[in-house]
């Protein structure tokens, strides 16, 4: 057993990881995790943790095996724990065939991952779980979240994420959907998706969903002294968990949309679920200008086309004269399958937060029997890209600048309705 790249008492520390995985899997990782600014102690499985967490560390996550009988690893982890006086998130690292046995013994706060190991999503997967547990330094007795010294106010109003890209058929929807999946099935976030795509949405058609009633029937109806209802109310559940509304069933609905009422109605939902994701309509309107005004994160999908990449380059061009450039992500479809991802970076001036590789017919297989590629098809690549996407978001902080009250949002969104704009990409 030693103690990693890092001294465990070295000041600035986040906290330690408790990492017990083969010689050959943690290779590099104790050195990755150093540069993430956290200190490793190194065990060769589940009967050295308990010894790896007497050592005097601030140990706040363990990263262990899972092996070839899970049952007893669960049994020595608990036995572990026991000892500790306070949580420990595990992350055991597993083979699909040992899935049944280890979910019945895991706690609230563990989590599995599948193998092959892949170092860099299991770094995003560690900044991800230390902000769930709100892991401390161990010495000052603060939370120290995943990247430095970021406050945790974002935390108790779940982010709202919109995806867009002013031109058709990069993607978005698709982005969407799986995104919204990984987050309610993988990571335990109740997602509220609002398909806010007012002329050709999409989302309800691709999971096999019928149409509700949508925000604008709902504020036609409050016009004419109906009761009001929250998005949440209005929501249907998919078989994934995931509750899905949108804001018109029809473009000739449009008119019964007032974008700040639209606005309103998004951050008002937001106190009842875990995340938002909304799926915009490919241009630079009223609403969608409203959902920025009011969105934590952007993310952008562009595929690896001329076409697409332009559109992103536009589009950045107009969120930096709204003062919106920090909030954007790039999210590159069908990676590599086209222009470099490197080449698109450079381009567009975005960095990647993530690449979703080419799923060939899985997407429309997944979408004809109503559910996305999460749930049909669990283990495919593709899904690890979602993951990891998933990851990096619950892990980063969301850039300043989003409002944080109707009074905000109604100032914002008149400011930007000043602004001349492009009609299309």
């Amino acid at each position: 057993m030693n103690t990693g790249s890092r001294r465990i008492d070295e000041p600035g520390l986040r906290t330690t990881i408790a990492l017990a995985l083969p010689e050959e899997e943690r290779e590099g990782l104790p050195e990755l995790f150093a540069e993430a600014g956290f200190g490793a102690i190194v065990g060769r499985g589940a009967a050295d943790l308990a010894a790896m967490l007497s050592i005097g560390a601030h140990v706040g996550l363990a990263i262990i095996d899972a092996g070839e009988r899970p049952g007893e690893t669960i049994a020595l982890v608990r036995e572990a724990r026991a000892g500790l006086g306070r949580a420990l998130p595990v992350l055991y690292v597993a083979s699909g065939g040992a899935l049944e046995e280890l979910t019945e013994g895991l706690e609230d706060s563990d989590e599995l991952l599948l193998r092959p190991v892949n170092a860099e999503t299991l770094r995003w997967r560690l900044e991800a779980m230390t902000i769930r547990a709100q892991v401390g330094d161990g010495a000052a007795g603060e939370t120290v979240f995943a990247s430095g010294n970021v406050q945790a106010d974002w935390l108790s109003s779940p982010p709202i994420l919109s995806v867009f890209n002013p031109k058709g058929g990069v993607g978005k929807t698709t982005i969407a959907t799986n995104l919204a999946a990984v987050l309610q099935l993988r990571r335990e976030r109740e997602v509220l998706l609002v398909d806010a795509d007012t002329v050709t949405g999409h989302v309800s058609l691709s999971l096999g969903m019928k149409m509700g009633r949508s925000l604008a029937d709902q504020l036609a109806d409050e016009e004419a002294g109906d009761v009001h209802r929250t998005l949440s109310d209005l929501a249907a559940q998919h078989a994934s968990g995931i509750r899905v509304v949108a804001l018109t069933n029809s473009p000739l609905d449009l008119g019964n949309l007032d974008p700040e009422r639209v606005t309103e109605s998004i951050m008002e939902a937001r106190h009842g679920v875990g995340t938002i994701i909304v799926d915009l309509h490919p241009s630079y309107s009223e609403v969608n200008l409203g959902v920025f005004a009011i969105s934590d994160r952007i993310l952008v999908p562009v595929t690896p086309d001329l076409p697409a990449i332009r559109a992103a380059v536009q589009l950045k061009e107009v969120m930096i004269e709204l003062g919106m450039g920090e909030r954007l992500g790039l999210v590159v479809n069908r990676a590599n399958s086209g222009v470099s991802v490197a080449d698109i970076e450079l381009t567009t001036g975005l960095k990647a937060i993530g690449e979703i590789r080419s799923a060939g017919m899985n997407f429309v297989w997944a979408s004809n029997v109503g559910r996305t590629v999460v749930e049909k098809f669990p283990k495919h690549k593709v899904v690890e890209d979602f993951e990891h996407l998933a990851d990096k978001l619950l892990a980063t902080p969301m850039p300043a600048g989003a409002p944080s009250s109707d009074r905000d949002v109604r100032s914002i969104f008149r400011s930007l309705l000043g602004r001349s704009l492009p009609a299309q990409a």
